[in-house]
């Protein structure tokens, strides 16, 4: 193993974070200080001490993240032990976990991995079955409230028994989502699947109802490291505060600042509050910006300022000055679309700019269509990031599906897709007829297909035979499926499915096109088989299968689409860098989103949404807004974002107005900026932006609550109230003075919430 000198690449706090390994440690790491690189020689400067890599648990968000550390650390310590280290998404983490202890738990080591779409497949299905109105129970609501119970560690039949939540969905409307909730974890555990959330909350079961499974995990690692802990949702936290509490050596790497995805679960509490959990704890600040210009660090310090809820850090750049903030207005978002694919082209012309070093950031995915055309139109290259995914195409997903039935037979959402594709005669009556069966029998759909002779009241004899011979054709594909490498065995099943003769033998483009993805498919396996085999690894297709079931976006990115302007939204941006990053649509009724205006809390993530925006670029930020947008087909007045007053108004540039203006403007004590196009596209007033808050001023007082009145409601300290959005919940405190009073909420369901009482529109029960 090569010596210690590749410490010498770091500064001082990362040389600081990465030696002290005992006990626990939090890494505060502002935007393009190099955490990634903290973690990664942290894990090999324990290597090189002499732990074991067996003993080092490391949890990222990513594939990718886990596998560029892995060959990171391999280059550094010259030896091949990284492949020994327990590294890799929390997801697939503890899927290897529960392959190992499935069968505490009821399930077969073979359970396959529902993604969102088979979860989605799953629910639509049972509000069908249940004969509810889809338009009240809508299928991506339901699955996100039952994605949220379980990260929460609520279970279905926990739910089912707690009366506060029966009265909170009828509140709601939707009285019968328990049941369907209940149906859904009995269909997947009879099926012998786990979904995504699933693999997190059967391991909290796990480690809760089996203390020495626990113990024994606990005992092996004596090392943990959790990447992006801002991130992790009450589910994540549990089980690496558990894995950590004998040897209490853990090390979480973050930076509050960036928290931005309250909306999957994830608590910015649990980095906020770290040093509670572990009064023992040292930290150490990652604050030199590594990425970006001097004026996009300060800009980004200016704007994170404004938050309350923080660990307060100073990030600086050594980098040049580099080019101020250029902000466009626009008179409408087709004029937005026009002005930015201008400017695109004019930065390739000029400076022969590279169009992978380019991305357009928005507030929602709907916005991107202005954007494609006005880009297709200038033959400007893009790809949409976050966009269908090669493994959601129909091909490959069918494929997949026989992969997974082969391995589990009773996987009833793969099982339903592939019954009758390519057509056996198996019609869509007979398939629903095995379903019901299942459910009146309180069996799975294999168990009745195996078993369709004992039915003779529900299939005659022609639709016996076909399901005869389905039920053969799977054990036939399921041959020595522990025996067979991963290659090998998904290219016979392609064969005896039928599914590369369907696409052959049609004359179809689309077919062929197919055929092609399939091929690529296979390729993929082909590596996959060759990389697990030469480093000594599991190659068998369902090691495989889990690995594709736990892909992220960023591990779907191909070569060919690195060329070309990347358009994807400011959440699906976090973690990556460009050299020129256009912020479009920065108005009040998009960014920040309307439906967090109300929330102190929701409102704080919304600029740290702002501050991850401006922290993806290297060397220039341009933000675009229009006066006016089309909505739902009418033009409608818009307003430039409340975040723009909140930049500093000397880091920004504006190329429409004239210099004269901009200086006489930026002297007045009001810091009124007005916007004229040099074309003349508008007659519509100057937009006033009107004084620039100075929120850090803003001191919250400690009120008396005795009987506060807000809209005719008075509220203490300890009522129960409802929100119509956030369901039932408990005033933990009522602070500030009127009308700017707040009041924090602990909801049963959505969790601790800081609201503006003028706006929240609280219920008292």
């Amino acid at each position: 193993m090569k010596g210690i000198d590749f410490l010498a690449d770091l500064n001082e706090s990362q040389q600081q974070a990465v030696k002290t390994v005992e006990g626990p440690v939090l890494v505060i790491a502002g935007a393009g200080s190099g955490k990634t690189r903290v973690l990664t020689y942290r894990i090999a400067f324990l290597l090189q001490k002499g732990v074991k890599p067996s003993s080092i648990l490391a949890l990222t968000f990513t594939n990718k993240a886990a596998g560029e550390m892995k060959e990171r650390i391999s280059k550094i310590t010259g030896e091949q032990t990284a492949k020994y280290l327990w590294m890799g998404t929390f997801h697939s983490i503890f899927a290897r976990i529960l392959r190992v202890e499935a069968e505490k738990l009821g399930y077969t080591p073979t359970f396959t991995i529902y993604d969102s779409s088979d979860s989605k497949s799953l629910v639509r299905s049972i509000i069908r079955e249940m004969q509810l109105d889809d338009k009240i129970y809508k299928t991506s609501a339901v699955a996100s409230r039952i994605s949220s119970a379980k990260n929460n560690l609520i279970t279905a039949s926990r739910y089912a028994s707690d009366s506060s939540y029966q009265e909170s969905d009828k509140a709601n409307k939707i009285p019968l989502f328990a049941e369907i909730y209940k149906t859904y974890s009995e269909r997947c555990f009879r099926a012998n699947t786990m979904d995504f959330d699933d693999l997190l909350l059967n391991t909290n079961i796990l480690f809760r109802d089996f203390p020495e499974t626990l113990s024994q995990y606990r005992e092996r690692f004596k090392y943990v490291l959790v990447d992006e802990y801002q991130d992790t949702n009450y589910s994540q936290y549990l089980i690496v505060n558990k894995l950590a509490s004998t040897h209490n050596n853990i090390c979480v790497v973050g930076d509050d600042a960036q928290s931005i995805y309250s909306f999957r679960g994830a608590r910015i509490e649990n980095i906020l509050h770290f040093k509670n959990d572990y009064p023992e704890h040292k930290v150490f600040k990652l604050e030199q910006n590594y990425r970006s210009t001097q004026t996009i660090v300060n800009a980004a310090n200016g704007i994170i300022s404004n938050n309350t809820e923080q660990i307060k850090k100073t990030v600086y750049s050594k980098k040049e000055e580099g080019e101020k903030i250029t902000v466009y207005q626009a008179t409408t978002d087709i004029e937005e679309g026009v002005i930015v694919a201008s400017d695109i082209y004019g930065k390739r012309l000029e400076s022969n700019v590279q169009w992978h070093d380019i991305a357009i950031l928005y507030r929602t995915n709907a916005q991107s269509r202005i954007f494609e055309e006005t880009l297709r139109k200038r033959n400007i290259p893009y790809k949409i990031y976050g966009g269908q995914s090669f493994y959601d195409r129909k091909e490959i997903k069918d494929s997949l599906s026989y992969f997974r039935v082969t391995i589990n037979h009773s996987d009833e959402e793969a099982l339903r897709r592939i019954i009758n594709y390519p057509k056996r005669g198996i019609g869509d009556t007979s398939v629903e007829k095995l379903f019901e069966l299942a459910k009146a029998n309180g069996s799975n759909v294999w168990e009745v297909v195996q078993n369709v002779r004992k039915y003779p009241d529900y299939y005659n004899s022609g639709a016996v035979a076909k399901l005869h011979q389905f039920s053969e054709l799977v054990k036939r594909m399921g041959e020595n499926i522990g025996e067979s490498d991963a290659y090998t065995k998904a290219s016979e099943i392609i064969d005896i499915s039928g599914l590369r003769k369907e696409w052959k033998e049609s004359s179809e483009p689309e077919d062929r096109n197919r055929l092609e993805n399939m091929e690529e498919l296979l390729n993929g396996i082909k590596i996959f088989t060759e990389e697990a085999q030469t480093n000594g690894e599991p190659c068998l297709l369902s090691d495989y299968l889990q690995g594709v079931a736990l892909l992220t976006d960023q591990d779907n990115e191909k070569e060919e689409d690195l060329e070309k302007v990347t358009l994807m939204t400011i959440h699906s941006a976090k973690g990556l860098e460009f050299k020129y990053v256009y912020i479009v649509g920065f108005e009040d009724i998009l960014f920040p989103s309307p439906m967090s205006v109300g929330s102190v809390k929701e409102l704080e993530e919304e600029r740290r949404l702002f501050y991850v925006a401006l922290t993806r670029a290297e060397k220039q930020i341009i933000i675009s807004f229009a006066l006016n947008r089309y909505k739902w087909g009418n033009l409608e007045i818009s307003r430039p974002s409340r975040f723009l007053r909140e930049l500093d108004p000397n880091l920004l540039q504006y190329p429409q107005v004239e210099e004269k203006l901009l200086k006489e403007e930026s002297a007045k004590e009001k810091k009124t900026y007005t916007f004229a196009p040099k074309s003349g596209i508008t007659k519509e007033p100057p937009m006033n932006f009107g004084h620039k808050p100075n929120l850090k001023k803003v001191v919250l007082h400690k009120t008396p609550t005795t009987g506060m009145d807000f809209g005719n409601v008075a509220l203490e300290e300890g009522d129960r109230v409802e929100h119509e959005r956030f369901g039932k919940g408990i005033i933990l405190s009522i602070e500030g003075t009127p009308p700017n009073n707040t009041a924090t909420v602990d909801f049963e369901l959505s969790g601790s919430k800081k609201l503006l009482l003028r706006f929240a529109k609280l219920t008292k029960i």
